[in-house]
């Protein structure tokens, strides 16, 4: 019988594949995964326009230096840090910085006071709850009618933060660091949402708001929307770093988990915590089953199963005990045909790479069954 004390010898993300879309810091997020055991597929859904490039920004840093504002908000880091070195190259770093001293700065977090102080500024205030919304209570609370607030914008929308402090009366003048675009290879992007549809991944991470809303677009675009809705809604788990990056698909129904932290070391916590969850877990034959995304745990053991494989023991697991016909088990193989033998030769396959042939029973004329435990009939037998 099987041992639920056993301890696994692999990852809580082993047998999941996990899409990423993010443009900065993918590479850290995949690691973090991947260390964990899931298969990562990785297409960046934005690109982001160098600094230099961007002429808004040099307006608005000539706007800061001409009328120097009561207070910047600085929201992110890597745009606080690019906002001056944009500034030294043309040549405007120091009139920046001296601009800078003399006004209040309201940082939003721990690493955006990092990026002021390493600018021999210093912050005013910070939230510790690291939220914009922290800082918007903060700003209406001491009012801001009359007063001219710099807000250094980090490519992601800021839902009512600017309205609310207009309708304040305050004056607003958006700092456009960095600017997101579509991928220049869409290519990675439409495989990754065909996986998606295709039910090819288990879960979806958003580390921004534009990247949600981009490959939202894309599928719109191919007239996949509805059936990217309908994965996220169901089989596939839509993960966002936080809530500001759910807005997207949020405004499209979808219900996404986010971590109490907005940061990728509890995003992938989080996966961690929810993706066994969803997995159907079965005592079969004297065993526990795991069924996973790309593969099947057999009392903790993690057993690597081929695509069609895998096809066969959804469709078996729909109805664990039941027996299921060689005709379902053919519609549910991709691209078999009508050539029930493929069902055969899958079969084969799927029993050996679970290392364990007596899971599945085959009945004489009839089909396959998961040889599920007498004592689960009563539990799972009409599911």
């Amino acid at each position: 019988m099987y041992d639920e004390q056993q301890r696994p010898d692999h990852g809580p993300l082993a047998g999941f594949t996990v899409g990423v879309t993010a443009a900065r810091r993918a590479d850290e997020l995949g690691v973090l995964l991947q260390r964990r055991g899931a298969a990562v597929l990785h297409a960046p859904a934005l690109r982001i326009v160098p600094l230099a490039d961007d002429s808004e920004l040099l307006a608005a840093t000539k706007e800061v230096i001409d009328q120097t504002p009561d207070i910047v908000v600085a929201t992110t880091a890597i745009g606080f840090r690019g906002w001056i070195e944009a500034a030294d190259g043309w040549g405007l770093g120091e009139s920046l910085l001296d601009r800078l001293r003399e006004v209040e700065i309201l940082a939003r977090g721990p690493k955006v006071k990092g990026s002021i102080r390493a600018a021999g500024l210093t912050e005013e205030w910070s939230p510790s709850s690291e939220s914009m919304a922290e800082v918007l209570d903060r700003l209406l609370e001491e009012g801001v009618e009359g007063r001219r607030i710099a807000v250094q914008l980090h490519g992601e929308p800021l839902p009512g933060f600017v309205e609310s402090l207009r309708a304040g009366g305050a004056e607003v003048l958006g700092v456009p660091v960095y600017r997101w675009m579509p991928p220049e290879d869409i290519g990675p992007m439409d495989r990754l949402l065909d996986a998606a549809v295709s039910r090819g991944l288990d879960a979806l991470t958003f580390t921004s708001a534009p990247a949600a809303a981009s490959l939202l677009s894309r599928a719109e675009d191919r007239r996949l929307l509805p059936e990217l809705l309908a994965a996220l809604n169901h089989d596939v788990l839509p993960a966002c770093v936080g809530p500001v990056t759910a807005l997207p698909l949020q405004a499209q129904g979808i219900d996404t988990v986010q971590p109490e932290r907005f940061r990728l070391g509890p995003l992938v916590q989080l996966l961690c915590q929810e993706m066994p969850g969803r997995a159907r877990s079965l005592p079969i034959a004297g065993h526990r089953v795991e069924i996973r995304g790309h593969a099947v745990l057999v009392d903790g053991e993690l057993k690597p199963v081929p695509p069609a494989g895998m096809s066969l023991m959804r469709a078996l697991s729909r109805r664990p005990g039941w027996v299921v016909a060689r005709s379902e088990l053919l519609r549910a193989l991709p691209g078999a045909g009508r050539d029930e033998h493929a069902v055969e030769t899958a079969m084969a396959r799927l029993r050996t790479a679970l290392g364990a042939p007596k899971l599945i029973q085959t009945v004489v004329k009839r089909g396959y069954r998961l040889a599920l435990d007498p004592a689960a009939d009563t539990k799972y037998g009409d599911s």
